[in-house]
């Protein structure tokens, strides 16, 4: 199960995230501005974001395997039709559409998770699950951009496609709907949220979190060629190791969450490290600094480590029979957020350069710290 889900969101991710990727062939052979570029790179994001709460609502009522399969298999169709279409208003739309079906996978695989680890051990295992996102990346990385600077864009476009197919059929061969309690006639479920605000205010931190996060995935790999002279290939493999790293402290917070028996303890202590990270990289990419490209690679594992933390806590507090709905909210916040932070970002980075865009993208962590509802946590359940 825990297999079959990570591969699920790995593929989804590389689908989601992927594009960013094409953003120095679209600059550079396209001739589109990086605010465009980044448009484009934003378009699966944005159909991410506008589906996740009805994906969630179908999860919560028709089963965790029911999505995976019809959402996977829908990204598998748009994925081709972006491949093959013309145009670049196409591309987007095409690029739109499979976001949209691949924002199935995002609840869905996480219950899958949830519902069939206890809470001693779900901390460690969705951390797993978790690490799925920045191997989809590293994926990404190492592959679309090479592809599309020697192939072209659309050549590009079949590495998702493939993954979500090979995805969608590990999924049929294994996910079973993990066990839920039965729901008693005439009981009413109670909404989580009119409880108290501790999921409104994971919401929010998360949102915050995501910020410094995309900014580093968006742009590591712009950074590395367009202003360090790198090579496409050379980049990219700066960009994967980065997101094995980033995998990596998924699982190591997840663990971490289990042994102290909290999530919002360590998810505290993640944010003051992603705001002192991004800090230090803006200020030695100022300076033109050899340790800046270490410094992408230790800001993208601590801006990702917060996620599987979050995402955690957000279903336990919700339960089993609203977990689709809040892992939904979650995740479109999370990328309302993403969406903008690409072509914003592609802005600020036109007006004052990178190292001023990496500097600002530490102040989001830095407000999220007070907002963290340490106190307000329950015991793990």
């Amino acid at each position: 199960m825990l297999a079959a889900s990570t591969l699920a969101q790995a593929a989804a991710a590389v689908m989601m995230h992927g594009p960013a990727f094409l953003i120095p062939t679209l600059h550079e052979q396209g001739g589109l501005s990086l605010a465009r570029a980044g448009l484009v790179a934003a378009a699966p994001t944005i159909g991410v974001m506008l589906t996740l709460v009805a994906w969630g609502w179908v999860t919560d009522r028709r089963g965790e395997r029911f999505v995976l399969l019809v959402g996977l298999s829908a990204t598998v169709a748009f994925g081709v039709a972006a491949a093959l279409t013309g145009g670049l208003a196409l591309l987007v739309v095409t690029l739109f559409l499979a976001g949209a079906a691949a924002a199935s996978t995002n609840a869905a695989s996480g219950r899958v998770v949830v519902g069939w680890f206890p809470p001693e051990r779900r901390g460690l295992a969705m951390g797993i699950r978790q690490m799925a996102q920045p191997v989809g990346v590293g994926v990404a990385a190492i592959s679309i951009a090479v592809i599309a600077s020697a192939h072209g864009v659309h050549a590009a476009l079949w590495v998702p496609t493939v993954a979500c197919a090979l995805a969608a059929v590990l999924v049929a061969a294994v996910v079973v709907d993990p066990p839920r309690p039965e729901r008693r006639a005439g009981t009413a479920v109670v909404n989580p949220y009119r409880q108290d605000s501790y999921l409104a205010r994971i919401h929010g931190v998360s949102v915050l979190l995501v910020v410094p996060q995309f900014l580093v995935w968006s742009f590591a790999l712009v950074w590395l060629v367009t202003d360090r002279d790198w090579s496409p290939a050379a980049a990219g493999a700066i960009v994967a190791v980065a997101q094995v790293a980033g995998a990596l402290g998924r699982i190591g917070a997840g663990h971490l969450s289990d042994v102290v028996g909290a999530r919002m303890r360590p998810l505290r202590w993640v944010a003051l490290a992603a705001a002192a990270t991004m800090a230090l990289l803006g200020l030695t990419a100022a300076l033109d600094l050899a340790v800046a490209v270490l410094l992408v690679v230790v800001a993208t594992l601590v801006t990702v480590a917060d996620n599987g933390l979050a995402f955690t806590a957000v279903a336990e507090r919700s339960g089993p029979f609203w977990s689709g709905r809040a892992l939904g909210v979650q995740n479109t916040a999370q990328f309302l957020a993403a969406s903008a932070v690409p072509p914003l970002a592609g802005l600020a980075i036109g007006q004052w350069g990178y190292a001023a865009a990496f500097a600002l993208g530490a102040l989001f962590p830095l407000v999220a710290v007070p907002l963290i509802p340490v106190r307000e946590e329950r015991a793990l359940s």
